[in-house]
């Protein structure tokens, strides 16, 4: 982000009543890709709307269907423009209130992958579902990393150990924790409002478990920044790993990121030519089901671990 997705799960794809409308809320790709592959997963045309931004870099909303009395379903994707795709995803919102839906995913109820934090779920006042990726990464590993038996799970910092620890007891495998140097901010202001970036030293970074001649997963919930990634895929080859991979939920990659990695020692990211994406549309597919169907979602967690 395992188990290959239950039958039962897939049959009930498809089976939705009427009254759903599915909008892609931006047009990046990745946005309209996923929306597409959840769309023909549920049976249903993708509702027509037009985004875009004036001139003066205004957002605008055009729904250019009826909505009224209709479950709405908004798919977005956030971006490396943070701040635009979510006052784009506001202003829709909006507009599909304003057009007397019967109920708007993000504004009566919320569906997330994967939060960096869990607590985030506790600031908003509507139900929140916060699915999980990892099964469907765990799946990737079985299925496409041969002699994945002779790899080791690893956290390149103490604060992804939770996670790493969930993914090496599902695969029955060893962990692997690289710490290093404390982050030291550039200021003494500490209101996390304000506060400036952090700046990273890895000079001494060491795995917790020695790796020579196996394979190394490094997992996470998001890459963006991928120094420390790199740094820790360094380490990893000079301890003897002769195969890396790294296996986050999230890819931002920021700047010049994918040039980064294809000239470091990552052997393969999943999220250039070792670049590659995990399909989660099956999961989003069945949740936007069972809401538009009033079922109940206790079945979408089954198999999580707590840490996930």
């Amino acid at each position: 982000m395992f188990c290959v997705a239950p039958p039962e799960l897939e049959t009930k794809m498809n089976v939705t009543k009427g009254g759903l409308v599915l909008f892609s809320a931006n047009s990046n790709s990745s946005c309209m890709e996923l929306s597409r592959k959840i769309a023909e997963r549920l049976g249903v045309e993708m509702g027509k709307v037009q985004v875009y931004q004036e001139p003066n870099r205004e957002t605008r909303v055009q729904i250019q269907e009826s909505v009224r009395g209709k479950d709405v379903f908004i798919i977005q994707t956030i971006s490396k423009d943070v701040n635009t795709t979510i006052m784009e995803l506001l202003i829709m919102v909006y507009a599909c209130k304003t057009s007397c839906a019967k109920s708007i995913i993000g504004l009566t109820h919320l569906i997330t992958m994967d939060l960096h934090q869990k607590e985030i779920q506790g600031f908003f006042n509507i139900p929140v579902d916060n699915l999980r990726a990892s099964p469907f990464l765990l799946q990737y590993i079985q299925e496409e990393i041969p002699d994945y038996r002779n790899a080791v799970i690893v956290a390149k910092s103490p604060a992804s150990a939770k996670r790493a620890q969930s993914f090496a007891e599902r695969l029955r495998l060893g962990i692997a924790v690289i710490h290093g140097e404390a982050q030291d901010a550039e200021s003494d202001l500490v209101d996390g409002r304000h506060s400036p970036p952090m700046v990273r030293s890895v000079a001494a970074i060491h795995p917790s478990l020695e790796i020579p001649r196996r394979i190394a997963i490094i997992v996470d919930d998001i890459i963006d920044d991928v120094d420390s990634f790199l740094a820790a895929a360094e380490t990893l080859k000079e301890r003897g790993a002769y195969k890396i991979f790294v296996m986050a939920t999230h890819g931002l990659l920021s700047s010049d990121a994918p040039r980064l990695i294809e000239e470091s020692a990552i052997d393969e990211k999943l999220q250039c030519p070792k670049i590659k994406t995990v399909d989660i549309s099956m999961i989003l597919s069945e949740a936007i089901r069972r809401i538009h169907n009033g079922e109940s979602m206790s079945y979408l967690f089954r198999n999580i671990g707590l840490d996930d």
